[in-house]
């Protein structure tokens, strides 16, 4: 009897180590994996000429993890939480995770409306493919929601190891194997460095969850803080690789040109996404008692990245094989200069900044989904992918010509893309609000240098085509992502404060 009623004032008082969990909160990135699972396993049952389901029911489930972003839009819940800290969670389902888990999803299911013909037309195995876009998709959404430091490495890979075999995709192709190579042993070391800046944290402060490390950050022993500081170092320059900031880019235009091209726009815009949530998390949630060492490091690593990207997309030939490609590399990794200032300005006056990097983000999904689907449907009658391959397309495609031209007017910032303008004048005015007016000038000098390369392309589609045109229908999958794409950028840019909106205030849960 005694012995029972022990074990009774026991159970009461040690906390309870099983959790309720809130399915619908994880619901996102449980459908996206499980309809992954279940394209795996239907590959193996189903006939070759039955394989293009594969792609539809791929398309459904992203559409229906989107769906379920609905019902959180309150931005209140949380589970996997510490039994002694209701406050420390490893899931956290506020603003922030939902913006960025719309980006994640919207923009693969995007991706998968181009893959559909791209998968078709080159033989790539439909099982595998969709497998391992939709796995890299649920790690993609798992990221913004992760609150403690081993989430946040899992999740980082589950959506970086599958990318690999993405651009490898095109068996027999040396571009490809070369960039998925490339593209492997880059992602590998910075998952080396960031895991090894991990663990020199959870030494300092003994423990993975992100509060608590900001918390016990605060007043680290003295034998400590050098390991502390190395660990923030090293956390950061392992995202720096994701995020393809110089010096850590140059595995960008090799992988571009080497990968399917809806795989190449996937990359552009979620994998850049993934590496810039992981950064915000890590920085301004993580370590903001560090902010005197981060914030200039990245305010640096932003002016060079925004000026070596718009530099060498200055210098692509027109005439070039893959030029094309190569430009909306380097431009991308251009425009992740301007999408590190408002995290270095949150260094100087409040995570707040970081709204500006959310919408611009959103705005630059948008765009350059639509460009590379444009791209995707150019290549199928000039698989050179060059530049000048472009030129006429207006007398070829109007509708999609004036989209790519609206794309790129975007991404330049000018009227009447004014969701571009508006996106690039947020980010520049976070610099000015943080006082880092030089990085301001910065921004402004290439956001000039940019014009230059955009309008050209633009100006080239408008132009008198050479020699016959050859003009074969649209698959209305990737006509229907150009059509998707090009008509948000209108939307938003004519009601620029629908992004406003949604990015202002607090984007954290308190």
């Amino acid at each position: 009897m005694t012995a029972t009623t022990d074990l009774t004032v026991l159970s009461a008082e040690a906390p309870s180590l099983v959790q309720s969990v809130d399915w619908l909160a994880i619901a996102p990135v449980v459908i996206t994996a499980a309809v992954g699972l279940v394209v795996l396993v239907a590959d193996l049952f189903l006939a070759e000429r039955h394989k293009p389901a594969l792609g539809w029911i791929s398309i459904a489930g992203l559409a229906a993890a989107t769906a379920t972003l609905l019902p959180l839009r309150a931005g209140d819940r949380a589970t996997f939480c510490l039994a002694g800290d209701p406050e420390a969670c490893s899931y956290v389902a506020d603003h922030f995770t939902l913006v960025i888990q719309f980006l994640v999803l919207a923009g693969a299911l995007v991706t998968a409306l181009v893959s559909v013909t791209a998968v078709r037309d080159t033989r790539m195995p439909a099982g595998e493919y969709w497998f391992l876009l939709l796995s890299s998709a649920a790690g993609a959404a798992l990221l913004p929601a992760s609150r403690d430091l081993a989430t946040l490495i899992v999740a980082l890979e589950v959506a970086s190891l599958p990318a690999f075999a993405l651009v490898g995709m095109r068996r027999g192709d040396r571009l490809s194997s070369e960039a998925a190579l490339k593209f492997f042993l880059s992602s590998v070391t910075a998952t080396a460095v960031s895991l090894m800046g991990v663990s020199f944290v959870y030494a300092a402060t003994g423990s993975l969850h992100l509060t608590q490390v900001a918390d016990r950050l605060e007043d680290v022993p003295g034998q400590l803080d050098t390991l502390a500081m190395a660990g923030v170092a090293l956390t950061l320059v392992g995202f720096a690789f994701k995020t393809a900031a110089v010096p850590f880019h140059f595995w960008v235009p090799d992988t571009y040109v080497g990968a399917p091209l809806p795989i190449a726009g996937y990359l552009s815009v979620i994998g850049k996404a993934v590496g810039f949530t992981g950064l915000i998390l890590v920085t301004v949630i993580a370590f903001p008692a560090y902010s005197d060492i981060w914030g200039p490091a990245l305010a640096v690593l932003a002016a060079l990245t925004m000026t070596l990207g718009n530099a060498a997309a200055l210098r692509q030939s027109p005439d070039r094989p893959n030029s094309a490609v190569r430009l909306l590399a380097w431009s991308s990794v251009g425009q992740a200069g301007y999408l590190l200032v408002p995290i270095a300005a949150a260094a100087y006056s409040g995570r707040d900044q970081i709204g500006s990097t959310v919408a611009y983000a959103l705005m630059y999904a948008a765009v350059n989904l639509g460009a590379f689907a444009v791209a995707a449907l150019v290549a199928r009658t000039k698989p050179l992918h060059r530049i000048s391959d472009y030129r006429g397309l207006y007398a070829e495609r109007p509708l999609a010509a004036l989209s790519l031209g609206f794309f790129l007017l975007c991404l330049a910032g000018l009227p009447p893309g004014i969701i571009g303008l508006f996106a690039k004048v947020t980010v520049f005015r976070s610099a000015v609000d943080a006082g880092l007016g030089w990085l301001a000038v910065v921004m402004a000098i290439n956001v000039v240098i940019a014009l230059y390369y955009y309008l050209r392309w633009t100006a080239l589609l408008f132009r008198t085509p050479e020699g016959a045109q050859t003009r074969t229908r649209a698959p209305w999958p990737v006509a229907a992502a150009i059509v998707v794409t090009a008509i948000t950028a209108v939307v938003l840019s004519g009601a620029p404060e629908l992004i406003l909106r949604v990015t202002s205030g607090s984007l954290f849960a308190q």
